[in-house]
């Protein structure tokens, strides 16, 4: 009977508890109800040889999400989930893949070096809310941690950085990578708005499908990966963790593909920086600045994108008269479409490149790509801004090989040796070797396309031989043909010129 007394008083008691409990939390005052719960946590903390450490989700006036709460989100999504009882799944933002995380007020164990840790994923309900308000009451979330007294040195110094390191690397990996491009300077939103817009990343060339001689590869992939893990080499030399790439050869032989597989090898972003649309170095200054760690900063065409050397004007007195008016018309229109020109110097280019600001941020690559590298200022892409130069020429048998295994799946065929021996006398590009190695129809075997391809380079090859035949260069012949009096005789000293023009045009 005793015993059975004793829980029919502590049933009562608990009861009578728990009343008044949701009497005081629905009629007192919410400021009453804080200081009750200050005056217990501070008794209780006094006793109690545990430390707790909140992590909000949200801090200061909540316009930002805070970047320790979504790294100790990540950190435990990974370590910890597995053996949660309780889980929520959703896609994070940024991320391409379903991540699961603990759900409200579940409770996980986590060691480091020898020291047993608790962590609590929990949120309150903001109190300020209107009774006649149509809005929903906000949540704040939170993850608390939980340790003992006598590890706080090992937790403090040690175990939230390494937290705070896996988090940051976690999100990472799982996160969406985007192309982002830079808009005219009078389209940019005004508050607290980028200076970029973005799409999802999704290109799917990787350095195994390009048409590359395979010491070549290596040698790109081996330095790539060699910077992206040297950064306390960096620190220590005192530069900027930042290497710079320039890209040049011939249209076609796959400079914006090489891109596009080192942004895919290194898991990088990409920006895609359009010159024309910056109005001057102050604005190319911003937008630099809003780029971030682990991308690929992009200029391509560089030679066309603005007259940033001497060489243009050079280029430009030896322009006829009908194609100087043709340009300056073009330079007019442009202006009207898009007010001022841009302003943008080889100076401000060269501070963009390696000056001060660009040390800000760091795990970025900067490539340039050119047609023409010898239109290009020395200054622009000596070592030290343009660190590596990479010559992407003309297909060889070996980039043949890997295009017919990704078009045809073929690794070898009786026309491969005819190939290999037309592919060293033509210069053909990789993409008209894709070309002409894309089945065209459902009746195209690998056979045609090899022959099309044989049909191909003997063109190009008769092509070269031709040029090479003639004394005087084509084209500078055909400028030399647009000199021609109006009563339509040549100057004497061109007139054997133009004999040796209709010899090779086979006229």
């Amino acid at each position: 009977m005793k015993m059975s007394e004793m829980w029919t008083t502590m049933g009562s008691t608990l009861a009578s508890f728990m009343f008044l409990w949701t009497i005081m939390r629905q009629y007192c005052p919410y400021g009453v109800q804080r200081f009750f719960e200050k005056c217990t946590h501070r008794i209780v903390s006094y006793f109690s040889p545990y430390i707790r450490i909140s992590f909000h989700e949200y801090m200061g006036d909540r316009l930002k999400r805070s970047e320790a709460y979504a790294a100790v989100e990540a950190y435990l999504s990974a370590n910890t989930s597995k053996s949660a009882k309780r889980l929520k799944a959703e896609m994070g933002k940024d991320s391409s893949n379903l991540v699961l995380t603990m759900d409200e007020y579940e409770r996980v164990t986590d060691e480091y070096e020898g020291v047993k840790v608790w962590w609590v994923s929990s949120k309150v309900m903001s109190p300020t809310r209107s009774p006649m308000s149509y809005y929903p009451e906000q949540e704040k979330r939170f993850y608390k941690l939980t340790f003992h007294n006598k590890y706080r040195d090992i937790i403090t110094e040690s175990y939230l950085e390494h937290v705070m390191r896996e988090g940051k690397e976690i999100r990472l990996r799982n996160r969406q990578r985007k192309l982002y491009t830079n808009s005219p300077g009078y389209k940019w939103p005004s508050y607290k708005q980028t200076m970029w817009s973005h799409i999802v990343f999704e290109h799917p060339a990787t350095f195994k499908t390009m048409a590359l001689e395979p010491e070549k590869k290596k040698e790109i992939i081996e330095d790539l990966i060699t910077f992206s893990k040297s950064k306390d080499f960096y620190a220590r030399i005192g530069k900027a963790w930042k290497r710079g790439y320039l890209l040049h050869g011939p249209p076609g032989t796959g400079k914006s593909t090489m891109i596009a597989a080192m942004a895919n090898l290194l898991a990088y972003d990409v920006y895609d920086l359009e010159l024309t649309a910056v109005k001057d170095n102050t604005e190319l200054r911003k937008l630099l600045i809003e780029t971030t760690s682990k991308s690929i900063i992009v200029i391509e065409d560089i030679d066309c994108s603005l007259d940033l050397t001497g060489q243009r004007k050079k280029k430009a007195d030896k322009l006829s008269d009908e194609e100087t008016d043709k340009d300056v018309v073009g330079r007019k229109e442009g202006k009207e479409e898009g007010g001022s020109g841009s302003k943008v110097t080889l100076s401000g280019l060269l501070n963009f490149i390696d000056g001060i600001w660009s040390a800000c941020g760091g795990e970025r690559l900067i490539v340039f790509t050119t047609n023409y590298v010898e239109k290009l200022d020395p200054a622009l892409i000596r070592r030290g801004r343009m660190d590596k130069h990479i010559q992407l020429s003309y297909c060889t048998f070996d980039g043949f090989k890997v295009l017919a295994n990704n078009y045809l799946k073929l690794e070898t065929h009786p026309l491969f040796h005819t190939i290999k021996r037309l592919i060293g006398e033509a210069n053909i590009t990789p993409a008209d070797v894709a070309e002409n190695l894309m089945p065209k129809s459902p009746l195209d075997d690998p056979h045609k396309c090899l022959s099309n391809l044989i049909e191909a380079l003997e063109e190009a090859a008769k092509a070269e031989e031709q040029e090479q035949s003639c004394p005087i260069e084509h084209e500078e012949l055909l400028q030399q043909n647009g000199s021609i009096k109006e009563n339509g005789e040549l100057p004497a000293d061109q007139e054997m010129n133009q004999c040796q023009l209709w010899l090779c045009n086979g006229t």
